[in-house]
């Protein structure tokens, strides 16, 4: 059942289209990738959906409801959460403190019930402190809890930035880039993160992302965009294998061996048509990935053994 979908989305910047006449829809509990070069629109979209861009043309739908023209600080309250390619915490606080900010849309009564500390208070208080641990918990953070986010690394800090999207209670999450500037034994814990709040917390995942090898593992259906249009939409071995697909990958990689990086493959760069074409089956994004990269990919074994930075 589609619970989120955008119909004739376009959006342009003076004489720039960013966007141009964009449909697609996204099932309950689906993860949805969008892939596609720098600056085919995938970030835009994830702008429009949450307001920081309004569209040209277009409506957005989540749940039944018309988005479109919701004010912007209404969006967290209608159930969206999202992250940034650009990670945008406050480093002057903890850990803890940046999730506790995540809570804010819950309300804990008004100004005197707050000021007078009454019990409904103290309890909604403790409730959110409950949710955002078991969100430490989930994404194995119980190490940096008390620590402040400016000390952290990088990959620790994405970690945080997704957890305290999750702390809001989201029903539909946005993903801008989440494996961006991850090395690849934290995209593979991050594979069995999003795989975790698929399944056990049941919210739906909206995902824009260039390191195929994650998208292949996690994601459900794979939309491919290019200059602000649909490419092909499809099962992630059946984007790879469209024939429009494959020839923008040949035309971008020709552009590439132009420059004088060529050569210096990263593993998140879009892989050629083939290595993925059995989606998740075994020996398929899993051999792709290991091919690439020269490290084994762990199997559909539970999340929980596998939470350490450390292993």
């Amino acid at each position: 059942m589609s619970v989120f979908a955008v119909s004739d989305l376009s959006l342009r910047f003076g004489g720039v289209q960013a966007i141009g006449a964009l449909s697609f829809s996204v099932n309950q509990g689906e993860v949805f990738a969008i892939i596609g070069p720098n600056g085919a629109g995938k970030t835009s979209v994830l702008n429009v959906i949450t307001r920081v861009f309004d569209p040209s043309h277009g409506r957005v739908v989540f749940e039944g409801q018309d988005i479109t023209r919701l004010p912007r600080h209404r969006v967290v309250h209608s159930g969206i959460a999202r992250t940034f390619q650009n990670i945008e915490l406050f480093e002057g606080g903890t850990v803890l403190d940046n999730l506790l900010l995540g809570r804010h849309r819950f309300g804990h009564g008004n100004f005197f019930a707050q000021w007078l500390w009454t019990p409904a208070v103290r309890d909604a208080e403790a409730a959110s402190r409950a949710r955002v641990e078991d969100v430490i918990e989930l994404l194995d953070l119980m190490p940096h809890r008390n620590s402040p986010v400016a000390g952290l690394p990088y990959g620790v800090r994405k970690v945080v930035e997704l957890a305290r999207a999750l702390v809001t209670e989201p029903r539909l999450l946005l993903l801008d880039e989440p494996a961006s500037g991850l090395n690849p034994e934290e995209t593979r814990e991050l594979a069995f993160w999003i795989g975790d709040i698929q399944k056990d917390l049941g919210i739906t995942v909206i995902m824009v992302e260039h390191d195929m090898s994650l998208v292949c593992e996690t994601a459900d259906r794979v939309l491919c965009m290019n200059m602000g249009q649909l490419l092909a939409l499809g099962k992630p071995g059946e984007v790879q294998a469209n024939p429009e697909v494959i020839r923008l990958i040949w035309a971008l990689e020709s552009d590439v061996s132009r420059s004088p990086d060529f050569g210096r493959e990263k593993p998140g760069d879009l892989v050629r048509s083939g290595e993925c074409h059995q989606g998740r089956q075994p020996g398929g994004c899993a051999g792709a990935y290991r091919r690439r990269t020269g490290r084994q990919w762990r199997g559909q074994d539970h999340p929980a053994q596998h939470h350490s930075r450390g292993d």
